[in-house]
């Protein structure tokens, strides 16, 4: 059944005692839309638009509105802007308050919107839309959209490491899967391209039918080694300087040195869980759970009471690593707090659910860690590495590749 709506008429002016312009900017490749209110007896929010990349013509335009509210009250007014987070990073923000401005960066998925499912769209509906959100935050209205905590230049940059070697590792799969499907197409199965004499290997092969490989195919392949050797080159240049940031971090800051000492982490989930989530300042632990996107989400109205699941809204890199982690935990950590609670959900679960409980177990385990490096509150019944140091660890993971290759030449000798 259809209902008729009657929206009454959009007042002509918006009225604010809070004593302050308020501005957001809607960036895009080609130029900002700067969308203001300023105080004094109230005005239809201005909009102006400024060059993609002009902070110059941004804060002569933040002077201008400065001038125009000092010249209506008599009064000057500080500035306080909000911007979504997405591609332009966090530098916008950082100009601003290196200018004394106060910056806010908000969650684009966290400001309200109409839930029809047809809805009109532009930078000026989304710039008035920001500043409503604002004024409304700055109000102390709860929960009206989520600001973002930025991170510092130096915790920005931490996170490459780990991020980049994930990139490699990835680019790394590709060419291997790659190179086995060529020579599977011609009946050869066996060969590992990652081994150390994957060249002489190569020039033994023969097809499923006893011919030689194709001319074209044998160099379209040595050609993906060639690729394949320079990201073996660059993943173990980034994990020497991921070691190397570890051990400076010790000396800052003890947090690494905490996680390394416990069996089951290495030092690349060490690096991630530090760089990606443990580093950051949290109130609580939802704030833990959420940033990692573990937070649980409801759905309940009347008579309906159901779990959606986790939110998946929060640091997917972060959430991952955890939910390997909480693998890695049950079979390092057996006898923990956490592994038991696992193994006994499972056991009253019929053996059923696994896969829904290891994520629980992720979220159970991101809390204990935060309290662990925080407080200093260590995980019941969790085992220590006090016979393998920080140091042993980060080399022996240097050298995985060659004890990968060790073992994978044993085995075909």
């Amino acid at each position: 059944m259809s209902v008729a709506v009657h929206y009454p008429e959009a007042p002509a002016s918006i009225r604010t005692d809070l004593g302050a312009i308020f501005t957001s900017l809607e960036l895009s490749r080609s130029k900002w839309l700067v969308t203001s209110l300023l105080p004094g007896g109230g005005e239809k929010m201005s909009k102006h638009w400024v060059a993609a990349g002009d902070t110059v013509g941004l804060l002569e335009r933040f002077a201008e509105l400065n001038r125009k509210a000092q010249a209506r009250t008599g009064r000057c007014f500080p500035i306080i802007v909000i911007q979504e987070a997405g591609l332009d990073g966090f530098w916008i923000h950082r100009v601003l308050e290196g200018e004394g401005i106060e910056s806010h960066v908000v969650d684009p998925a966290s400001i309200a919107t109409s839930r029809r499912r047809r809805q009109a769209k532009t930078d000026k509906i989304d710039g008035e839309a920001l500043v409503r959100a604002l004024l409304a935050n700055k109000r102390g209205e709860p929960r009206v959209c989520a600001m973002l905590r930025v991170p510092t230049p130096e915790q920005e940059d931490r996170r490459r490491l780990a991020r980049e070697r994930k990139v490699l590792t990835n680019e790394r799969v590709r060419h291997v899967n790659r190179v086995k499907g060529l020579l599977f197409a011609q009946g050869v199965s066996g060969y590992e391209p990652l081994h150390r004499d994957r060249r002489k290997y190569l020039e033994a092969l023969k097809t499923g039918d006893g011919r030689p490989l194709p001319v074209h195919l044998k160099r379209q392949i040595s050609r993906e080694l060639d690729r394949l050797e320079l990201l073996i080159e660059q993943i173990k240049a980034v994990e020497a300087e991921r070691d190397a940031m570890l051990a400076a971090e010790q000396h800052a800051s003890p947090v690494p040195a905490m996680l390394l000492g416990l069996k089951g982490i290495g030092p690349e989930l060490a690096a991630v869980l530090w760089s990606e989530g443990l580093s950051r300042h949290f109130d609580n632990r939802r704030q833990v759970a959420a940033y990692a996107g573990l937070a649980a989400t409801p759905w309940r109205s009347g008579s309906i009471d159901r779990e959606q699941g986790v939110s998946k809204s929060g640091n997917p890199r972060l959430r991952t690593t955890l939910v390997q982690l909480a693998w890695l935990w049950l079979r390092h950590q057996p006898q923990s707090a956490l592994s038991l609670w696992f193994k006994e959900r499972v056991k009253q679960n019929g053996g059923r659910l696994k896969k829904t409980l290891i994520v629980a177990l992720a979220r159970k385990l991101l809390v204990a860690l935060w309290k662990y490096v925080n407080a200093g509150i260590v995980i019941n019944g969790v085992v220590m590495t006090t016979a393998c140091s920080a140091t042993t660890k980060m080399r022996r993971s240097v050298n995985q590749d060659e004890t990968r290759q060790q073992r994978w030449n044993a085995e075909r000798a």
